[in-house]
């Protein structure tokens, strides 16, 4: 499985960076997963989110995440960027794509990632307001 994680400070334009990938001859399935900035948090109004991570330390947990995704599905690759530093709503945070033969493989591994993600790197968030 080929594997692509970045932290960034630099905006996702996520139209050139999905543009930018090698077409996989036997992939049946590209998921791709845009996460934005809402320009409210818990119903109030913010400009945006700064996000901040240890750099390391979230790098060994998407890996182990990755590893538990190559044991469960057949994916052919995985790339993911997510932003850290001031992000401005309406901005996109994070981007996944996730090949696969088969769309359901795709679809369930990039769900796996996402939720994994959420609960066991260490990202951290602060309203902009």
């Amino acid at each position: 499985m080929t594997r692509e994680i970045r932290l960034t400070s630099e905006q996702i334009v996520e139209s050139s960076w999905i543009a930018s990938r090698p077409i996989l001859v036997d992939s049946g399935a590209c998921v791709c997963f845009v996460g934005s900035v809402r320009g409210t948090e818990h119903g109030a109004p913010i400009l945006g989110i700064l996000y901040e991570a240890y750099d390391a330390m979230a790098q060994h947990q998407f890996h182990k995440i990755l590893d538990q995704i190559e044991s469960r599905w057949p994916i052919q690759s995985i790339r993911l960027v997510h932003r850290i530093g001031r992000v401005c709503a309406g901005q996109p945070s994070i981007v996944v794509e996730v090949t696969s033969t088969h769309r359901a493989e795709a679809f369930e591994a990039c769900q796996f990632l996402i939720e994994e993600m959420k609960q066991r790197v260490p990202i951290w968030k602060q309203p902009l307001l």
